[in-house]
């Protein structure tokens, strides 16, 4: 083997240390991603795995024209009160004046704990036919059985 072939063979080689130590940082940056993402996906299905709500009672009360939902929290997740949504017949509830959201009576509360009941009260002009609500991380409950809360 001649000079000229090694001294190719070195520029060669050369260029090819080069091209890994530009191409090499981004594909790590790239993994470190892919790995947190992939923790994260866990960490979201063991939320998921650990979340469940019931809805306990769905009444409509006529004469003053307001759905209450009572929700027990059954699992063993706390969930955010502000990520909790309503959806009265297909439609989503997110006028403030119109919902009005209290845990075990406290209308501050912005943390719905395991055991707890949160309570929804939403402002209805009709007796609605299907109640669902859906929690932060996507556990959804629905009703059709909504009762006549006249006294």
């Amino acid at each position: 083997m001649g000079f000229s072939v090694s001294g190719s063979a070195v520029i060669v080689f050369i260029g090819l240390v080069v091209a890994a130590g530009i191409a090499v940082p981004p594909l790590m940056g790239s993994v470190g991603n892919l790995a947190s993402a992939q923790g994260t996906q866990i960490d979201q299905g063991t939320e998921r795995l650990n979340t469940d709500v019931e809805i306990a009672a769905a009444t409509y009360d006529d004469d003053a024209e307001e759905l209450d939902i009572e929700l027990e929290n059954t699992g063993t997740t706390s969930l955010s009160v502000a990520d909790t949504d309503l959806l009265v017949d297909g439609a989503m509830q997110t006028d403030a004046d119109n919902l009005a959201t209290t845990v075990e009576g406290d209308a501050d509360a912005e943390l719905w704990l395991p055991a707890e009941t949160l309570t929804m009260t939403v402002g209805a002009t009709t007796e609605p036919d299907r109640v669902k609500v859906v929690t932060e991380n996507g556990i959804e409950r629905a009703t059709n059985d909504i009762t006549d809360g006249e006294t």
